[in-house]
């Protein structure tokens, strides 16, 4: 009973800061503030009252429009509150109540955020890419983080300088040197190397169907990172099989 208690308080917590991640994910692209203006219709711009911002319930009880104009709100809204809420509790069952645990939790935030802008504008803000890197460092093993995240990141930059040389033009960015950073600092090695590959064979199918448009890439990262960090072991034991038999 006190598990479940936890749990649902957790949940609802990762709802809440899902709610402000819809803000991070809109404001930020724009190179608006996430603090001021309060929250507002992003069509007629009239400030919400408190109970327009209630996590998923809100978006349901207005039928996913304005309370004012009517206009449609995203079905993203609610789609980054649950995801986060779940977020929130997968992460609690597999850590436990670590004092680390919010700085997981606010690493794993900013690459949420992080992927749903790649996806909408292909874009990938400095200012929350390297707070998730900061927050990643922030653990027990914090030496061990920041040398592995330093290697990851250097390992990254020097591929992607070969990379450029090769193909006669910029192949990596500065954004994936530092995604690189927190995944090998929430991963160590070679859990990194594992999310890495797992990430490849994830973009594989979608690159495949845009063809000659552009898929992003760190929503696959940070896909790739949150399994391999929730089945650490398993993933283990998956490369030494492979290796070894």
């Amino acid at each position: 009973m006190e598990q479940a208690f936890i749990v649902i308080v957790i949940f609802i917590f990762g709802a809440v800061i899902g709610s402000f991640l819809n803000v991070v994910i809109y404001r930020v692209p724009l190179g608006e503030s996430i603090a001021f203006p309060s929250s507002h219709c992003q069509s007629c711009k009239t400030p919400l009252k408190w109970y327009h911002n209630i996590p998923m319930f809100s978006w349901i009880a207005l039928g996913g429009k304005c309370s004012f104009c009517k206009e449609p709100i995203s079905k993203q809204y609610p789609t980054i509150e649950l995801i986060s809420g779940l977020l929130f509790v997968v992460l609690f069952l597999k850590l436990g109540l670590v004092w680390y645990l919010p700085f997981v939790f606010a690493s794993f935030m900013a690459l949420l955020a992080l992927s749903m802008i790649d996806f909408k504008y292909f874009a990938v803000p400095d200012s929350v890419n390297i707070f998730a890197l900061v927050a990643a460092l922030i653990q027990p093993q914090y030496i061990d983080a920041i040398m592995q995240a330093v290697m990851a990141a250097l390992a990254l930059y020097l591929l992607g300088l070969l990379s450029s040389f090769i193909a006669k033009k910029d192949a990596m960015g500065s954004a994936d040197v530092i995604v690189a950073g927190t995944m090998a600092a929430l991963l160590g090695f070679p859990n990194f190397f594992i999310a890495l590959f797992l990430s490849a064979i994830l973009a594989i199918f979608p690159s495949l169907m845009a063809k000659n448009t552009m898929v992003p890439f760190v929503p696959f990262l940070a896909l790739a990172t949150l399994i391999v960090y929730l089945f650490d072991a398993q993933s283990i034991a998956l490369l030494n099989w492979i290796m070894y038999g």
